[in-house]
């Protein structure tokens, strides 16, 4: 099920700057999350593998299964939205994981996500955004109930949870040089006009507010400047606040967008 996936010298000095520890594997199939007796596989290529747990309270009753089996004692490796590179800590050491499906990006984007990818396991951060949002969780899904339905709630969760790690990861990108500062850069620009343009299609209903979210909150890894009600999410303070600054965030803009 899993090899490992030879990186290019970038890649080599990306791991040894911020994940030294890490595996780069390669997936023999794709997956939105592994398959229990797939995840299991990992024991093959790591020493150990311990699941992430949360107490049952923090995981609201009507939340995606894939949340509460993630939250519970199972090994659950992938989640919605991860993309064509996950990586986890509940392995020894570490992993990140390419899916095939990474082979169908450019090769200099599909390198920049395997740096990403990379440049996260090393922060030290969860590896999802019920790990930050811990026992605030239940408040921050509570806030969505009179708009969202649970799949959104849990894509602006997670839309939140990436802005907060682009928030750490950007000045990293913009310090690199050579084709992995080029994809990055471009990546960014090419989402520029879309997220400009988001609060129109809202407005319009061309655009979900959740998809939106997931959309702009993209943007803050690129550095990219984001449109209300978006903006708070791209700042420091919340970056110092966390899952707390979320949740008022959260609260604020469901009301708001309730009263239109």
């Amino acid at each position: 099920m899993f090899t490992e996936r030879t990186l290019s010298e970038t890649l080599e000095l990306v791991k040894e700057r911020h994940a030294p520890d890490a595996l780069v594997l390669d997936s023999a199939e794709n997956f939105e999350s592994l398959p229990p007796a797939q995840a299991e596989d990992l024991l093959l290529v790591t020493d150990s593998v311990t699941p992430v747990t949360h107490p049952d309270d923090r995981v609201p009753p009507n939340s995606p299964e894939v949340l509460t089996r993630y939250a519970s004692s199972d090994l659950v490796v992938g989640m919605p939205g991860d993309g064509s590179v996950v990586w986890t800590h509940q392995t020894d050491p570490p992993v990140v994981v390419c899916k095939p499906r990474l082979e169908e990006s450019p090769d200099a984007f599909a390198d920049f996500l395997v740096a990403e990818a990379l440049v996260e396991v090393g922060l030290g951060e969860p590896e999802h955004f019920l790990g930050l949002f811990g026992s605030d969780y239940p408040r921050f899904a509570a806030a969505c109930d009179d708009l969202l339905s649970p799949a959104e709630t849990y894509q602006v969760a997670a839309a939140c949870y990436d802005a907060y790690l682009g928030l750490q990861t950007r000045e990293t990108f913009a310090e690199w040089e050579g084709p992995l500062f080029e994809a990055w850069a471009d990546a960014g620009e090419r989402l520029e006009p879309r997220v400009d343009g988001l609060p129109g299609e809202m407005a319009r209903g061309g655009t979900s507010f959740a998809e939106a979210a997931e959309l702009a909150c993209s943007a803050v890894k690129h550095a990219g400047e984001l449109p209300p009600p978006f903006e708070a999410l791209n700042t420091s303070v919340y970056l110092d606040h966390g899952p707390e600054y979320a949740v008022e965030w959260v609260e604020r803009t469901v009301d708001a967008l309730l009263e239109e």
